[in-house]
């Protein structure tokens, strides 16, 4: 997409949850990159402030912000604390993503929550917070990294389709009700296919490279979705490698 995306998000604050790595890292670089002041969200705290780090470094606005995404009450105290200090968020971008790849027959009830948890109540979480908030403000944008996993399963990932399907569906709804209550709101749902990041290759260290994506083409999806016009809002966008047999 490269050049395709001019968003100016000078005077913005975003958000990036699971932003001290990967995908979360690339994005957190587009919207710095762009103008917009980042709040790197993550539990990974030296790696977080490494990126933080590195953006200040560059001339960016950039603070970490420790938070487990799992922790509804902790999740409420980041927004509280926010709003309180006058830096509320423009742009939310929820990321953090985990995965346990194993049969169904061998999955634990524990792993099975902690999978569903961060990658669908999480985001709900969050999006409760930002989205009151952005309906008192009259603005704002919210965008929900998917998952080909959203549209089709494959062996040894029932939990993470679940809660990517489960979240796909909840960005629907969030799109419509915004489109009601407040056009100056956009809801968008990144449904991304394969990226050559730590969230594969860890679990992966023998996955073909040339099938998987870089993420920085992603991110500039979201970056895209962040720069349509005002009178216009993009509700979904899919990204895969052109070489990606998971989709549709």
């Amino acid at each position: 997409m490269g050049d395709a995306a001019q968003a100016d998000l000078r005077g913005k604050r975003a958000l990036v949850t699971g932003a001290a790595r990967g995908l979360g890292a690339s994005i957190a670089r587009r919207l710095a990159g762009a103008g917009a002041a980042v709040l790197v969200a993550d539990v990974r705290a030296d790696l977080a402030q490494g990126l933080c780090d590195e953006l200040t470094g560059q001339g960016h606005d950039a603070r970490f912000v420790e938070m487990d995404v799992r922790d509804p009450a902790a999740v409420a105290a980041v927004f509280t604390d926010l709003e309180e200090a006058g830096r509320p968020v423009d742009i939310l971008v929820n990321n953090a993503a985990v995965d346990v790849s194993k049969p169904i027959e061998h999955l634990t009830a524990d792993e099975v929550t902690r999978v569903v948890t961060t990658n669908l109540l999480g985001p709900m979480y969050l999006c409760l917070e930002t989205y009151r908030r952005m309906i008192a403000r009259g603005g704002g944008h919210i965008v929900n990294i998917l998952s080909t996993a959203a549209n089709r399963t494959w062996t040894e990932a029932g939990p993470y389709a679940a809660g990517k399907s489960g979240l796909r569906a909840f960005t629907h709804t969030l799109f419509q009700e915004a489109q009601r209550d407040c056009v100056g709101i956009g809801v968008t749902g990144i449904i991304a296919g394969g990226m050559a990041t730590p969230f594969i290759l860890e679990r992966f260290p023998d996955a073909d490279l040339s099938m998987l994506q870089s993420p920085d083409i992603v991110a500039d999806t979201v970056l895209y979705a962040l720069s349509v016009p005002a009178g216009s809002v993009i509700g979904e966008l899919v990204v895969v490698p052109r070489r990606e047999p998971s989709w549709p």
